[in-house]
């Protein structure tokens, strides 16, 4: 179905190589040069990705250097960047300029919701993503989507041309009844839908985790925490590809150590990451996988994702509440600066109740 799809691990481009305010693009080039080396090809990015910086990246470092056929390239359609019908073709020209390519091989809806699916119906946004796969400027049409499994049950039926769905699945989220990792893959699996899965280490919170749970996985091998997560995520029968943002040299390497030997998890492996996702949720971290679309929407420019990191690193029990309070008092902005818009929560994809966050963290 996907012919040009070499193998089931991708280069998720939303938390890239930084320095200096910008994509690191000597660092970059050497993450896409061993990503490619190793037999991978899928990339995926979007239009507000590092502020509109990844797609730039994804031209210089990418797109400029190789064959267009030797890679793969999804994009999205965001509805928070149009406003009306008229204005969606000029996005995706831009989009298509940007990245220096003539088409996409996927193109997704953005983080789709009830909400954001009307929208893109009174916006006719599917007719027209209809046109340009005829064209030939985009070859599949897929979504990523952040809702109920009622609600993908519904656009999958009235929506027929979807290819794929990309959900956040990870061994944490997987019962979680806010995030309903499992009902939605089983609605995918219903329609007949490819899975893409997002957020397989959940922004990071399945590399970094309390000491008992990192016990449950020694006692198995030496593989790192991240490898059992990767690992899950693309043991699902119906996952054709797992995404994973790799913000350096070192993690791409340990990703494509585990990907390229890729081996579904076994049974003793399988109650190990169950026992571990109990051992996580007695911690009550807030849930952020540092997607940082709510800071890109703070009036106040507040560094949210940041604030929680530092928080979630306490709620660990990893750092000391001295040291916490120290930590997030040197931010510039702090939590305190909060004038509770609500902006923040509307765009978050995890339903982050962040006005109630703050208030916790500002205790600390």
């Amino acid at each position: 179905m996907f012919e040009k799809i070499k193998r089931n691990f991708g280069f998720g481009c939303m938390r890239l190589p930084m320095k200096d305010g910008d994509v690191d693009r000597a660092e970059f080039i050497r993450m896409i040069d061993a990503f490619m080396e190793a037999g991978f090809n899928y990339f995926d990015t979007a239009h507000g990705y590092i502020g509109g910086k990844s797609e730039k990246a994804i031209r210089d470092c990418l797109t400029s250097r190789y064959d267009r056929e030797s890679y793969v390239l999804a994009n999205k359609i965001s509805d928070w960047l149009f406003k009306t019908e008229e204005e969606v073709r000029p996005l995706f020209d831009l989009q298509l300029e940007i990245c220096g390519v003539e088409y996409f091989d996927f193109y997704l809806f953005h983080a789709l919701s009830s909400k954001s699916y009307a929208k893109h119906k009174d916006c006719n946004t599917f007719e027209i993503v209809k046109q340009l796969k005829r064209e030939g400027k985009v070859k599949h049409i897929a979504i990523s989507f952040h809702d109920t499994a009622d609600v993908l049950d519904m656009i999958l039926t009235e929506q027929p041309q979807i290819e794929a769905v990309q959900l956040q699945i990870n061994y944490l989220d997987y019962d979680d009844p806010t995030v309903q990792s499992k009902k939605c893959y089983d609605v995918a699996v219903k329609h007949g839908k490819k899975v893409i899965v997002m957020e397989p280490v959940k922004g990071g919170a399945l590399v970094n985790l309390p000491d008992e749970a990192v016990n449950e996985f020694k006692a198995l091998s030496d593989d790192a925490p991240v490898s059992y997560a990767l690992r899950y995520a693309a043991s699902f029968p119906e996952v054709f590809m797992v995404l994973s943002g790799m913000g350096n040299m070192e993690m791409m390497e340990s990703n494509i150590k585990t990907m390229c030997n890729f081996v579904p998890l076994n049974s003793r492996e399988i109650e190990a990451t169950d026992r571990a996702r109990e051992i996580i949720r007695k911690y009550r971290q807030i849930p952020c996988t540092k997607c940082n679309y709510c800071a890109e929407v703070c009036p106040k420019s507040i560094p949210i994702s940041e604030l929680f990191a530092v928080y979630n690193e306490y709620a660990l029990a990893h750092v000391s509440r001295k040291d916490t309070s120290s930590q997030l008092s040197a931010f510039d902005v702090k939590v305190t600066d909060c004038i509770e818009c609500g902006k923040c929560e509307h765009i978050c994809p995890q339903n982050i109740a962040v006005r109630d966050h703050f208030k916790k963290i500002a205790k600390v």
